[in-house]
C-alpha cells in the first residue's frame, strides 16, 4: 500500500472524527465508569481508525481487507457501547442517534471499500 493513504480515505477520516467525538462525550461520564464502559468504548471506537492505518500499512489487499473486517466488528461493538450509555442515560438520544448514525455510516464505507478491493484481486 501506499504510505499515509489511509489519511485520504473518507471511512478513516469519518472514523478519527468518531473517536474524537467519544472521547468529548466521555468526560461527562461516572467517575465509576472510568475503568470499565469508558475504556471499552475508548478502545473499541480507536480500534476502527487503527486498523484501517494498520491495514494499509500490510504488504497485500488480501491483509488490508482482514483489517478492515477488524474495523467493522470494532464499529459495531462501538454501536452497542453506545447504545449501553444511553440506556444508563449517559448519554441522550440526541447523541445517541449522532454517532450510532456515524457508526452505520462507517460500516457501510468499510463494506465498499472491503468490497472494492475485492474485486481488484
Amino acid at each position: 500500500m501506499e504510505d499515509n493513504k489511509f489519511e485520504k480515505l473518507k471511512v478513516w477520516k469519518v472514523s478519527h472524527e468518531l473517536v474524537l467525538e467519544i472521547y468529548k462525550l466521555t468526560k461527562s461520564f461516572p467517575s465509576e465508569e472510568k475503568y470499565s464502559l469508558v475504556d471499552q468504548i475508548k478502545r473499541s471506537s480507536s480500534s476502527i481508525a487503527a486498523n484501517i492505518v494498520e491495514g494499509n500499512e500490510r504488504k497485500t489487499k488480501k491483509e488490508f481487507i482482514q483489517y478492515l473486517y477488524q474495523a467493522k466488528g470494532s464499529c459495531a461493538e462501538t454501536k452497542y457501547h453506545l447504545l449501553l450509555s444511553r440506556d444508563l442515560g449517559y448519554i441522550n438520544t440526541e447523541n445517541y442517534q449522532k454517532l450510532a448514525g456515524m457508526t452505520i455510516e462507517i460500516s457501510k464505507m468499510l463494506a465498499s471499500l472491503i468490497n472494492y478491493l475485492k474485486s481488484d484481486i
